[in-house]
């Protein structure tokens, strides 16, 4: 077993025994599990993010909201108003790209060969 199930099954024993002498009640342990259920929670939350954060840092990649906020410096520094990016619009903004007219007057000089023959 590892060391965190180690501790879960000790503190556990510990509430137990407490119980069991009658220093405490049932829900006195019940509320205390349940309380440091959610402080382990919270600080495996906060460990998840600290190394995410260390790991995205690590690869170069920055948060929306620096992005956003260096966009806004740089815009003020051109003078122009900041432009709201957001990751949804990106595709529906861009005008549709034409195809090709290569093909078309490729196609149109072969019909007229076959016309003129």
């Amino acid at each position: 077993m590892s060391k965190a199930s180690n501790d879960i099954f000790s503190t556990l024993r510990t509430y137990i025994s407490k119980v069991t002498e009658g220093e405490r009640t049932p829900a006195e342990v019940a509320a205390a599990v349940n309380s440091w259920a959610r402080e382990s929670a919270d600080a495996l939350k906060a460990k998840i993010h600290e190394e995410v954060e260390a790991s995205v840092a690590k690869m170069g990649f920055i948060k929306r909201e620096e992005f956003d906020r260096l966009a806004a410096q740089v815009a003020a520094l051109n003078g122009k108003a900041p432009v709201k990016s957001s990751p949804a619009k990106k595709n529906a903004s861009k005008p549709a790209v034409k195809k090709s007219t290569a093909k078309k007057s490729a196609a149109k000089k072969s019909v007229k060969k076959v016309v003129k023959k």
